[in-house]
């Protein structure tokens, strides 16, 4: 089972969508609106990771455009999941040699020093035992990966969107149940069209694990 959303972006003027589409088509139809009408509240998503995506509205169309290139390069637009913040157990990216053919990226990652030293006994050294641990990890919890991240995102979504709505926190219970007739029944007074993008969201989430066995994740 696989499951698209047809667009990258998602934009809302309160509860009512306004767009949905490319993040350069949003930003200046989110412009345009904020123009128009300035007290309204208005939000803009990664239609896939519920991502909230800020951009300064003033100025030319021209001059949103370029800012908005800055701080969303084209690489980062595909809406397949939100940017994390470095921490400690983050993987950071930093330039480095590598092999382009395979898309290897050189990275700083943290590990205790018994970590390093089980890592450095197997073969093929530290690089070639940390791919093959994810790729057995990939392999064996995909359908459990894509629920989570499912879970993720339609949980930002209602947080971001329906937090302050009747039912929310029996809603959130609902969703991390995978109950899906108690999530829809406390879900169906908030207003229609978040209700039908928060659906889209969380479609996988309430899918029985059993149903998205043949699912396969992304490959980086």
């Amino acid at each position: 089972m696989t499951v698209h959303s047809p667009h990258d972006f998602i934009a809302f003027e309160g509860p009512r969508c306004l767009a949905q589409g490319a993040l350069e088509e949003i930003a200046l139809q989110v412009k345009a609106a904020t123009e128009a009408r300035p007290l309204a509240r208005f939000m803009v998503f990664n239609a896939h990771s519920s991502e909230i995506i800020d951009f300064d509205h003033r100025g030319t169309p021209e001059d949103v455009l370029a800012r908005l290139a800055l701080a969303y390069p084209a690489a980062q637009w595909a809406a397949s999941g939100s940017q994390a913040e470095p921490g400690e157990d983050t993987v950071v990216a930093k330039p480095g040699p590598g092999r382009p053919k395979l898309g290897v990226v050189a990275r700083e990652v943290t590990l205790l020093p018994r970590h390093w030293a089980w890592l450095a006994s197997q073969p093929g050294g530290a690089s070639v035992a940390l791919r093959k641990l994810v790729e057995q990890a990939r392999r064996e919890s995909p359908a459990q990966d894509l629920r989570r991240l499912s879970q993720e995102s339609a949980y930002r979504f209602m947080s971001a969107m329906a937090g302050s709505l009747d039912g929310f926190e029996e809603a959130a219970r609902a969703l991390f149940a995978a109950d899906r007739a108690r999530f829809d029944a406390l879900i169906a007074p908030w207003p229609q069209d978040l209700q039908a993008h928060l659906q889209r969201v969380a479609q996988v989430a309430l899918t029985p694990l059993e149903k998205l066995t043949d699912v396969e994740l992304p490959r980086a």
